[in-house]
């Protein structure tokens, strides 16, 4: 039941940070139309999304305490490192069905498919290599 229970609180707090993702998106893609516009929405999405999973996932998955604020922020730059490849993978499929369908449903689904698959990604690599001094 354990197991079950983490999966049930990492993937709601998923569904939380991909919401928190597009909405970041948006905002930026209403406010910059310009050069690179889809980039530096696509940025602060990826920002606003890992602060809020960072935080989530340190507390409630894996129960992790940090004895200060510099072993949190070597915490928090280590969560950051996995997440390069968990995020080119998002942003892979955000790119791809954007170039492929041309439009914001289409660039969305592909940002959801690639998120879901890039926190899968993202919860082994934070369990074995970030987290892992901790039992939960």
């Amino acid at each position: 039941m354990k197991d079950a229970n983490i999966a049930l609180k990492y993937s709601l707090f998923a569904c939380f940070a991909t919401c928190a993702n597009l909405l970041a998106q948006e905002i930026s893609i209403r406010l910059y139309v310009g050069v690179s516009a889809l980039i530096i929405a696509m940025a602060a999405g990826t920002i606003a999304g890992w602060v809020s999973k960072y935080l989530l996932d340190k507390h409630y998955i894996f129960a992790f305490k940090t004895s200060s604020y510099g072993e949190d922020l070597i915490k928090f730059l280590a969560y950051g490192l996995t997440g390069i490849l968990t995020t080119s993978i998002f942003w892979g499929f955000e790119l791809t069905f954007e170039y492929l369908f041309n439009t914001k449903l289409a660039r969305y689904l592909g940002a959801v498919i690639g998120l879901s698959i890039g926190y899968v990604v993202k919860y082994h690599l934070d369990k074995h290599y970030v987290f892992s001094e901790q039992e939960p």
